[in-house]
């Protein structure tokens, strides 16, 4: 098992207990994919919500909808959890978190966000140290040289370039307290890497508001 494979281990574990989920739980997964819940030893009767281009690739899932999480398209209340792991940072702008994140509040009794924190160090979907840290303009003359991600994967030219152009124009990294403001109903978890905050959690339990 890889570090990052264990990490998202150890936080489906967390995930599982924080919220008692079960068999039975009705959980709406956000830009997720089938081989999450296959870490749970019970697996909850999960709706995966993606873009249309990712049904193809998802064969296992039992139930899939596409979908936008700016814009979910289920009642207010529909599930017993809104899951979503790394997804709020690549819809867009400020407003477009703030949609995303009210989404999630309104159609789940609970909910359990992950995001990676902008202020660890390496930046975890290119694998590069700091160059998150770097004015916008610098990361657009360094990030088509070199990233870690790039040269661990070699990945085809056509997927590299919508990769890092992706990263350079939508990716938008969330600090702690940008978190909280989001998910003002929620608490924070801080998930820790040798003593750095590597990724932000906000979690609201069923029926439990303004928890501290």
């Amino acid at each position: 098992m890889g570090w990052n494979t264990w990490f998202r281990w150890r936080r489906m574990q967390r995930f599982a207990r924080e919220l008692e989920i079960g068999p039975e739980t009705r959980v709406l997964d956000v830009g997720g994919t089938p081989e999450t819940w296959e870490m749970l030893r019970e697996r909850p009767r999960v709706t995966l919500l993606n873009t249309p281009r990712t049904k193809a690739e998802f064969p296992g899932a039992a139930w899939w909808v596409a979908g936008d999480g700016r814009a979910l398209p289920f009642r207010d209340g529909s599930f017993d959890v809104v899951f979503s792991n790394s997804v709020i940072e690549h819809v867009g702008d400020a407003a477009s978190q703030l949609r995303f994140a009210s989404e999630v509040a309104r159609v789940g009794r609970a909910y359990w966000v992950q995001t990676p924190n902008r202020w660890f160090p390496v930046e975890q979907h290119l694998l590069t140290p700091l160059v998150h840290w770097l004015p916008k303009a610098w990361q657009r003359a360094m990030v088509p040289r070199f990233t870690v991600w790039a040269a661990l994967l070699r990945p085809a030219a056509d997927r590299r370039a919508f990769y890092l152009n992706h990263y350079l124009d939508e990716v938008r990294l969330l600090s702690a307290t940008e978190v909280a403001r989001l998910f003002p109903d929620g608490r924070l978890i801080r998930e820790r890497f040798c003593g750095w905050t590597k990724s932000l959690v906000a979690v609201r339990h069923p029926n439990r508001r303004n928890v501290t």
